[in-house]
């Protein structure tokens, strides 16, 4: 296996995530991403599910039709007659994924019927999608648990599909049961067998759909299921970063999926689903491009030598390096580097102790934080601009408006402004002394574990400034509070930093 085809079901599969629900627009956004970023399929609805579920799909075909990809859109159905055929057809659908029942204990028990009962609704089905000019590809649901414990069922309905109007046999480890040496000879089993081509649809209940779904590839499969972020019922679906970028790096099975958009398409995801990635997800997690140790951060400097195909760049990242306990000198180098500033190795030493003391106190040191450090080293903290005192006005029906007094050395400020929100009046105020202010990119609020109103709140803000990102943090019982005070953290940075750069 040299290339693979990809299909991805975020629009579908995706949406059994708990709490995740797309709407007809936001379903258009991510389709359209998808296949610009080079996936060979989308998997858009369920048949019948609900009327924003018919008015996505009009409109994904809609626009898909209009730049000749209409026939990359798929739409799962079911058995069910001609309901969900109907339901595809009229809502501008090409592709039918028809589900089955992959293991006869399925078969009999949720369906109550014998297998040639269901193979035969299978067949109607099937030929009045043909009729209706649908092309048709089946899903054998649990057909997993099927090869182990009714193999003879499932090569029964295999053989059945293959004497119908079916494109490809879409095989689901539908409860993610799978070891990887049973999905591989699963698999080889069927397309030793059979000539239709076989897709492979894992879940991640034990973390190894990426892994199943590579095994699969390497017995003949010729197309994989995935989702953005992973997203999906329970565990979730497979990967599409990590799949994607593994089967090329470690098996040299190479797809149209372009790997720059990763970064992007995971960010969009989670954007609109209210589902992150997890921080240390491979390939695009928040932390995969950052080294922790200084020994590793010293190898990097001498020689790349902590450093594998993994390089964050290939993705939209920039690989940074961990202020925590375990920095050592190389990391305060590279940020320094980063920032483009020069210190002498005494204060590189001063820097890294008040590092490694922060660490010690569970402090999460940022490079933002190097600069207001730094201020402390060089005796500077006159310049450290300081929010005195802050008054807030909120009143029903009427726009909050704060008041705030500022002070640098002896000079005093007052500052108002009004917002939507109160932080956003907040940061109006500051606007009006400082009308070239960061653009604020992401804005988070993270609380304690206590389980009280009391427990403390760390805010984290990123911001872009000269076309790079960075983030300031700030811890108070106030979640306001919390906020005003990482907001003058990055003013304090942006203005100490240019400070330091002259010098």
């Amino acid at each position: 296996m040299e290339t693979m085809e990809v299909m991805d079901t975020t629009l579908r599969d995706g949406e059994q995530t708990p709490g995740v629900n797309f709407t007809p627009d936001e379903k258009l956004i991510i389709a359209e991403a998808l296949l610009r970023s080079g996936v060979d399929a989308i998997e858009i609805a369920s048949a019948r599910i609900s009327d924003g579920e018919a008015q996505a799909v009009q409109r994904i075909t809609e626009w898909a039709r209009s730049h000749g990809l209409v026939d990359r859109i798929e739409i799962l159905g079911f058995v069910d007659g001609t309901r969900s055929v109907d339901w595809i057809v009229q809502n501008g659908g090409r592709v039918l994924n028809l589900l089955a029942k992959g293991s006869e204990h399925h078969c009999r028990v949720q369906l109550k019927k014998s297998p040639d009962e269901h193979f035969q609704d299978i067949a109607r089905t099937v030929c009045y999608a043909d009729q209706c000019g649908l092309s048709v590809n089946v899903y054998p649901e649990d057909w997993s648990q099927g090869m182990r414990d009714s193999q003879e069922y499932v090569m029964a309905l295999a053989g059945c599909l293959c004497e119908l109007p079916v494109k490809r046999i879409m095989l689901a480890d539908t409860l993610g049961v799978l070891a990887p040496e049973e999905a591989e000879a699963y698999v080889r089993l069927m397309t030793s067998r059979f000539t239709i081509p076989f897709d492979f649809h894992g879940h991640d209940d034990y973390g190894l759909a990426v892994s199943n779904s590579l095994a699969a590839l390497r017995a003949g499969a010729g197309r994989v299921h995935v989702t953005m972020n992973g997203l999906g019922e329970r565990a979730g679906n497979t990967n599409l970063t990590t799949l994607v970028v593994a089967a090329r790096d470690l098996y040299g099975i190479t797809c149209k999926v372009d790997e720059r958009a990763l970064g992007m398409l995971s960010d969009l995801v989670a954007g609109i689903s209210g589902v992150e990635p997890a921080a240390n997800a491979p390939v695009i997690g928040r932390l995969s491009a950052i080294q922790g140790c200084g020994v590793h951060a010293d190898g990097d400097k001498k020689g790349n030598l902590y450093q594998n195909k993994l390089d964050p760049a290939r993705f939209g990242l920039t690989r940074s390096y961990d202020l925590g306990k375990t920095a050592g000198l190389a990391s305060i180098e590279q940020n320094c580097q980063e920032l483009g500033i020069e210190i002498s190795p005494e204060q590189q030493r001063a820097l890294l102790a008040k590092v490694k003391e922060l660490g010690d106190q569970k402090v999460a040191v940022t490079q933002a934080d190097i600069i207001l450090l730094l201020n402390d080293i060089l005796s500077a903290k006159g310049n450290v601009l300081k929010l005195v005192d802050y008054e807030f006005a909120v009143r029903k029906g009427t726009s909050p408006a704060a008041t705030l007094q500022l002070r640098r050395n002896e000079e005093q400020f007052v500052a108002h402004g009004v917002g939507d929100g109160q932080y956003d009046a907040f940061i109006n105020a500051l606007r009006s002394v400082w009308p070239e202010m960061p653009e604020l990119v992401d804005y988070r609020i993270g609380i304690s574990r206590k389980g009280t109103s009391e427990a403390l709140t760390e805010a984290t803000i990123t911001w872009r400034s000269e076309g790079k990102l960075f983030s300031t943090r700030a811890v108070d019982s106030d979640q306001l509070v919390a906020a005003m005070n990482a907001t003058m953290r990055m003013l304090n940075y942006v203005e100490l930093k240019r400070e330091l750069g002259k010098h």
